[in-house]
């Protein structure tokens, strides 16, 4: 199954909360203080939300995937497309243990292309985000991910 992976920051975690738990009708999945997550089946996506450390608003998109091989065929249609990212293997990030493929399209906006292994106790951040921050890397000018952001 493919999921639609929203990653919000938001300035009120729990007002945040509770608007999102009325708009999909149930409780969050994953509710961790700083963090909480919403598997929603129908439409299938897996909306996120976190504090806000910069700014306010989206903070990232993706693709959930239920595999390694079905990142690298995202991977490999992007590469075709002329469309370069980078890989990030077994991060530690929102509480989760994933293989990415991080994507940047045309209006800047960060695509996570991802495989979660395992659930984490961790918050995250590893020597791909400079060992404090995940989930929000950027492009610099020269297309390599620079650290910083919030998960």
């Amino acid at each position: 199954m493919k999921r639609l992976h929203i990653h919000m920051s938001v300035e009120d975690l729990e007002k945040s909360k509770q608007f999102y738990t009325a708009l999909f009708g149930m409780e969050p999945t994953k509710d961790k203080g700083d963090y909480a997550q919403w598997l929603v089946d129908e439409p299938a996506v897996n909306f996120a939300i976190s504090k806000a450390k910069d700014k306010v608003g989206l903070n990232h998109l993706g693709l959930q995937v239920d595999s390694d091989e079905a990142v690298q065929e995202l991977e490999d249609r992007l590469q075709s497309a002329g469309v370069s990212g980078e890989k990030q293997k077994e991060a530690v990030c929102c509480y989760a243990k994933s293989n990415k493929y991080w994507v940047q399209d045309p209006q800047g906006i960060i695509w996570e292309n991802y495989h979660t292994m395992e659930q984490m106790e961790l918050f995250g951040g590893d020597s791909f985000t400079g060992g404090n921050e995940c989930c929000t890397p950027s492009f610099s000018t020269n297309a390599k991910w620079s650290t910083g952001g919030s998960c």
